[in-house]
Parts: C-alpha cells; sequence; structure tokens
C-alpha cells in the first residue's frame, strides 16, 4: 500500500515508522525541516509510567477529570493501555528516560495528574531527545522523506482521498493519507508554538469537507515567560514545587482552586490572566525554594534560557504569563485515526481523537501522538471498527449540544473584502477568541473573518495565510455554537473581561 504521511512531530514520525515496518511503501512529506515543530520543543515529557499505587485506570479518570468530563471514553482507554507499548518503543528507539537510582524511570507530578507519571529526558528537554530518536530511526528506514514539501490541497477521486498536491504543484498519488501537521497556535499574537504551526492539516481536511469538532477548545498554558520572545516554563517546574505568587508575594492560587498551582491548566491561566490584570503587571511563578542544585539538574534547557535573558531563578522569582499553547479539537477521528473522508486519518494535535476533552491533561499530548500515530498505521488495511461519535451530556439548550461532530462553512469574503494581514488576524483571535470570551466578542469575529479574503498562495507564507484565516473562521464559529462555558471556552460578561 502507498502511504503519504504529513507531518514530522511524534505522531508523523511514529506513524510513518510503523507503516514502514509494516511493509507499505511511505513518503513522508514536511513543508520544513524534520524536527521544526512542536514535538522537539516539549518539555514536560510524556505520561504514562506508572509507578506504585498508579494504573491505566487512574490515568483515564485524571484525563476525563481534566477535560471537564468532555473527553471521549472510549478514546481515553485507548490511550492509557497503550501508553506502557509507547514508551517501550521509544526506548527502543533510543530515548534514554532520566532514571531513579534504582534504574526504574523517574516519574514526575504536573498539574491535574493524581499521581506522579511522567516519564522525562534530559531533565526537560523530552521532546528534544524523542524528536531526535525517531528521525534517526526514519532516516534509516526505507521511508521517503521529502522535506520542504508543502502540501496545499488532498487529492479526491469519487469521495476518496488519494494523494495529495503541494504548492509547486506536484501531485503525489497514494492509497491512504495520514495528516500530522500539528496544531494551529499561529492564531493567536502570543503563543508557545514556533512559526510553522498554521494549522495546515485542519484547513486540508476542511477544504475536502471532512468533519471537525472541538475546535472551541483552545489551551492556553499559564506559565510563558512574560516579555520578550514567549519561552514556555514547564508545569513540571510546578509539579516540582514552584508557586506562582502576585506582586506582593502572596501565593494567590490556595484561593482559586483546592489543587492550586497543580489545579487544570485552564483554571490556572485564568486565574493567572485575573491577577496579572488585576495589578497591571505580570505575576511572577517561584523556584527559588527548589534551590540551584536542583533547578540546575532537573531543569537544565529552562535554567540556561534564562540564563541567556539575564535572569538566576534560583534567587528570584520568573515573571510569567499565558499564552496558546494547544488545539483540543481537530478533525474528527475514530480511535484509529480514520477521518470522515475515505483514505485519510488525522493524528497528533490535528486530530479530535477525543482523548483531551475540553482541556488537555499534562503530557498527553507526546503520549496521543505515540499512541494512535501507531494505531493509524496498523488500521491501514484492516477495516472500519464500529464506532460512533457520542457527546457526553450537555446542558439544554446549549446551541452546540447536539454532536461533537462540527461541519463549518469556510467560504471566502465577498469581492470588496479585505485581504487578511496575519498580524491583524492573530491579534482579533487573541482579543476575542483567546482565553476569556464574551458572546459579543465572538459573533464581531466571525463576522470580521468572514469579511476577510485569503491572499492567492502563491508561496509559502501566503498558503499559511490562507490556511489560518480558514482555520480561524472554524475555530471562532464553534467558539460561538458553545454558548456555555466548559473547560478552556469560558464565556464572561464583557464587564468581567475589563475587570480582568
Amino acid at each position: 500500500m502507498n502511504v503519504i504521511v504529513i507531518g514530522g512531530g511524534i505522531a508523523g514520525l511514529t506513524a510513518a515508522l510503523r507503516a514502514d515496518a509494516l511493509g507499505h511503501r511511505v513518503t513522508l512529506l514536511v513543508k520544513g525541516a524534520l524536527g521544526d515543530g512542536c514535538t522537539a520543543r516539549a518539555q514536560g515529557g510524556i505520561a504514562g509510567a506508572y509507578g506504585p499505587g498508579d494504573s491505566p485506570a487512574l490515568h483515564a479518570l485524571d484525563t476525563l477529570q481534566a477535560g471537564d468530563g468532555h473527553g471521549d471514553a472510549l478514546a481515553i482507554t485507548a490511550l492509557v493501555d497503550g501508553a506502557a507499548a509507547a514508551i517501550d518503543e521509544l526506548i527502543a528507539a533510543g530515548v534514554a528516560f532520566d532514571r531513579f537510582a534504582d534504574g526504574l524511570l523517574a516519574r514526575g507530578l504536573e498539574a491535574a495528574h493524581s499521581r506522579p507519571r511522567i516519564a522525562h529526558a534530559g531533565g526537560d528537554a523530552t521532546g528534544a531527545a524523542i524528536s531526535a530518536a525517531l528521525v534517526r530511526r526514519l532516516r534509516a528506514s526505507s521511508v521517503e522523506v521529502r522535506e520542504g514539501a508543502f502540501v496545499a490541497d488532498l487529492l479526491i477521486v469519487r469521495g476518496r482521498v488519494c494523494g495529495v498536491r503541494s504548492l509547486d504543484g506536484v501531485e503525489t498519488h497514494a492509497d491512504g493519507v495520514i495528516l500530522a501537521t500539528g496544531g494551529a497556535g499561529q492564531l493567536y499574537a502570543h503563543t508557545t508554538n514556533p512559526p510553522g504551526v498554521t494549522g495546515d492539516g485542519i484547513a486540508l481536511a476542511l477544504r475536502a469537507g471532512a468533519a471537525v469538532a472541538d475546535l472551541e477548545f483552545v489551551q492556553f498554558h499559564p506559565t510563558v515567560l512574560a516579555g520578550g520572545a514567549p519561552f514556555l516554563i514547564s508545569e513540571a517546574v510546578r509539579g516540582a514545587g514552584a508557586v506562582l505568587r502576585d506582586a506582593g508575594g502572596h501565593r494567590f492560587m490556595l484561593d482559586e482552586h483546592p489543587d492550586a498551582e497543580l489545579a487544570p491548566r485552564d483554571v490556572v491561566a485564568r486565574a493567572v490572566a485575573r491577577r496579572a490584570a488585576a495589578q497591571a503587571g505580570p505575576v511572577m511563578l517561584d523556584a527559588t525554594a527548589l534551590g540551584a542544585e536542583t533547578l540546575a539538574e532537573r531543569f537544565p534547557t529552562i535554567g540556561a534560557e534564562l540564563r541567556r535573558r539575564g535572569i538566576d531563578w534560583s534567587r528570584r522569582p520568573v515573571p510569567v504569563t499565558p499564552a496558546a499553547h494547544y488545539l483540543m479539537g481537530g478533525v474528527a477521528t475514530d480511535i484509529d485515526g480514520r477521518t470522515t473522508l475515505p483514505g485519510l486519518w488525522a493524528v497528533g494535535e490535528t486530530a479530535r481523537t477525543g482523548v483531551h476533552g475540553a482541556n488537555r491533561l499534562a503530557s498527553n499530548s507526546l503520549l496521543e501522538g505515540a499512541v494512535f500515530g501507531a494505531r493509524a498505521a496498523e488500521s491501514l488495511t484492516r477495516h472500519p471498527l464500529r464506532y460512533e461519535f457520542v457527546p457526553p451530556e450537555t446542558p439544554e439548550g446549549d446551541a452546540n449540544s447536539s454532536g461533537r461532530e462540527q461541519r463549518v462553512v469556510v467560504g471566502s469574503g465577498g469581492q470588496d473584502a479585505d485581504i487578511v494581514e496575519r498580524t491583524t488576524l492573530q491579534q482579533l483571535m487573541w482579543e476575542q477568541v483567546g482565553l476569556m470570551r464574551t458572546e459579543e466578542g465572538l459573533r464581531d469575529a466571525v463576522a470580521r473573518l468572514h469579511a476577510w479574503s485569503p491572499p492567492s498562495a502563491t508561496s509559502p507564507t501566503a498558503q499559511e495565510d490562507a490556511d489560518l484565516l480558514t482555520v480561524a473562521r472554524a475555530v471562532a464559529s464553534a467558539a460561538l455554537a458553545r454558548t456555555r462555558s466548559l473547560g478552556a471556552h469560558f464565556i464572561v460578561s464583557p464587564a468581567l473581561i475589563g475587570a480582568a
């Protein structure tokens, strides 16, 4: 079987390697260079290293609770049951996870996890270690790799995806296409995502008519270095004992949630934003109690970047602020990555598998990429399972309560519409479709996004801008349709936005 995989993060690399091992002829396409995406930047680790008193069942419960009850139980079960095999496969690929003195995997604790179960490598360089190991294995495989191959369209014949067309017009035909292009962090003016994360795979699927779901759920990481280029400070730092303080030195998360700094990310991010607005300046992440030796050993990457910026976090707290981080929704799939279009699969952050619900549990993203990347490859020649999306109970009157799959209108603006500029779109999304939303703001965002036209896709940058506009319309429309707060989708009155 000829298979095209689009994307070179953990999900795409895993899918390509597993498909290759199963005897398929695999072509891996990446629009930039291997290692450019989010995987190599992941600091915290990969969930699923179960120790004494822990189990996949407890991990599943934590995942469902963090997702505000909106997750899919069948998908979550597949995730946690596949964790051990996924971590073993990464070890076999050469990932040197950190270990305790007795040789067992070291296990970190992050927010909303009831047990320490996060495997990490190089302290806070887990993603880089995973990316490097998988790329080495890929280079030694028979997978054909094409870097600088920006896919602009899916080829569809008689309702089935049969290949792709690159921006340069080159067509590549295949029996199956796997989207693994990552999320859409560049929708926002402030994001932890690298510049190339522009929602390309979701835009491809939308243009082809595939169903999407849960796009309103955008996660904002609460602790990104304030000032200068965004730099994420891992949640694992708070898991190790760092605390958040306001300008007066008060540990304010104790007033917000029983789990304080280890509350779900959406809770912490909103609390950080409210406190920062109230004091007209960033809050502080105080890791000084951990000591210089512990910080250097456990978080060497973060420490090095802070030193480069003139900050010694062993001596003084660090100013932090929220930034767009992860998209829980995406192309709707079953538990094997199949989309609603025959011949098309989606995995990783591009997909909405259902595991994250309305708010992703920390360190489940690398795990999702590994588990579902492998599942997609293994399902290429297998008949689909009988599987139906079953939405959780939602309050009566919620305009988005009649199903998790959504078809979103992505038409262009009128003849007199302005050509959208990326920075303008990003600022609109940040202000109106961001961490805290109002109905009025969402209506305004939807109207303005549909009044804009994309640039002609004559260059990679123009194609990215067109993809961002396509996905922005879908995200804003989904947010407007969900009229009640749930997880990371938080609706407030205009007065409260002003007060925050």
